[in-house]
């Protein structure tokens, strides 16, 4: 069995994580915003940067972090929320202002008749199909921020004691 890590450890490792992290989502959403932009969806443009901006918080936080400052913590917290909060708004508006106009393009008349025999129209599917990406959105996000905004609460303690020197010898 292996003893358990030291303060100091866990503070290495959560600044590894959310520096990690940070740069992830600063460079995903980032692209994400461009791409949005690069075809004139505003609002999408909109939620890539607010998701890119908390990326940031997360790098600024582990710059706290390694300056030894406490409130980092809350840095790290707070920028999955705000991921978390954005996507929900995104997914929401999608969802209660569904766009299938360019999706009917991909529709083939092969797959167009397919669909017709299932006993669904073209458009019925196509919302179909929508609403499970955006549901499987919603559920990847809270998975991955709930899991992140755990991963930071469960070793805050830790991290206070490394930042404040208590380290047993």
């Amino acid at each position: 069995m292996t003893p358990p890590l030291l303060p100091s450890e866990i503070l290495r490792r959560v600044v590894r994580v959310s520096m990690f992290d940070g740069y992830s989502v600063l460079l995903v959403a980032g692209a994400c915003a461009l791409a949005s932009a690069t075809s004139r969806e505003v609002f999408a443009s909109v939620i890539g940067l607010l998701v890119a901006g908390a990326g940031a918080m997360e790098i600024h936080g582990a710059g706290l972090l390694r300056a030894g400052e406490r409130r980092a913590m809350r840095w790290l917290f707070w920028s999955h929320l705000q991921i978390g909060a954005s996507m929900m708004v995104y997914v929401a508006v999608r969802l209660s202002n569904p766009e299938i106009e360019s999706l009917r393009r991909v529709v083939t008349p092969e797959l167009a008749a397919q669909i017709e025999e299932a006993g669904l129209s073209v458009d019925q599917f196509l919302l179909g199909m929508m609403r499970i990406v955006y549901f499987s959105l919603v559920a990847a996000t809270v998975l991955y921020q709930g899991g992140m905004t755990f991963y930071y609460l469960r070793r805050r303690a830790a991290v206070e004691a490394a930042l404040a020197g208590d380290d047993p010898p």
